[in-house]
């Protein structure tokens, strides 16, 4: 074993190539272990076929990968689950939209939820774990990205979540809920950012949006209120600089009580509204 570098030599050596909080992760899938067992074992040797292994993936992140493609796997909510490249990475803030709609889920209900553009199936799954008597039923063009969230679900207990090919509400006809939520692509098309960092990486149709961003929004908006009952909430993700857009948006399609949550940083990120009823026939 001679010549071999320790797990720490390796790890130090990595940090100087990527950022320290992507060398960690990608040595942790290498190995197998737990962040304990590393601070136990940090001057272990690190076998030839594990520093090839993690020399390899280091390379990949140098050139721009994804961590959490590197590794398939992104933790979001309380929730680890499976990601690739047919699915966008979940973000923390879109746990903002999560909290949302819980909040508007009473414990114990039979709520009926629908979350659009599904993905990895993080926004469906959350909300599935914390509510376990909603019925949710999750969409999305992909059917790559639906096996990856059929797969989430099943790996997590989850199966009474229900997805669905198709894009948006192509698939909910006839089918009233009482809540849906949607992290949408919002990014506007050309934008210089989607060929920077993980956005390069990540599917294109599940970022970008038409000339303003909004298309993608405007679609479900304008779809929504024959898909939701009497009183049933619309919760869109959006970028920081949508939110009045998305208000006026959600205000012109005749929804009520309309408002904007800004997310941990002070940014405008969330925008919900409530379908109106009085004299409205019911959905």
């Amino acid at each position: 074993m001679t010549g071999r570098r320790s797990v720490d030599e390796a790890l130090r050596a990595a940090r100087a190539r990527i950022a320290p909080e992507d060398a960690l992760p990608l040595l942790l899938h290498v190995l197998g272990r737990s962040h304990g067992w590393l601070y136990a074992h940090g001057d272990a040797p690190l076998a030839d076929a594990d520093a090839a292994r993690f020399d390899a993936l280091v390379a990949r992140r140098e050139a721009g990968e994804p961590v959490a493609y590197l590794v398939g796997r992104r933790g979001f909510w309380t929730l680890d689950l499976a990601v690739t490249p047919d699915t966008l990475i979940p973000r923390p803030e879109t746990e903002l939209l999560v909290e949302q709609a819980l909040a508007r889920i009473p414990p114990g209900a039979a709520t009926r939820v629908a979350d659009l553009g599904t993905g990895s199936g993080a926004i469906a799954l959350a909300i599935a774990s914390e509510r376990p008597q909603a019925r949710v039923v999750a969409t999305d063009r992909s059917a790559a990205a639906l096996a990856v969230a059929g797969a989430n679900a099943r790996a997590l207990g989850l199966g009474k979540v229900e997805f669905r090919e198709g894009d948006w509400f192509a698939p909910l006809a006839g089918e009233c809920f009482d809540l849906i939520a949607s992290n949408p692509p919002y990014i506007v098309a050309g934008d210089p950012h989607l060929g920077r960092g993980d956005l390069r990486h990540e599917p294109a149709a599940a970022l970008a949006s038409g000339r303003d961003g909004l298309d993608a929004i405007r679609e479900i908006v304008a779809a929504a209120p024959a898909h939701l009952v009497a009183g049933g909430w619309l919760l869109l993700e959006h970028g920081w600089d949508q939110g009045v857009a998305v208000g006026g948006l959600l205000a012109a399609a005749g929804f009520a009580e309309v408002a904007t949550v800004a997310d941990l940083e002070g940014r405008d990120r969330v925008t919900l509204g409530r379908r109106g009823g009085a004299g409205e026939p019911a959905c």
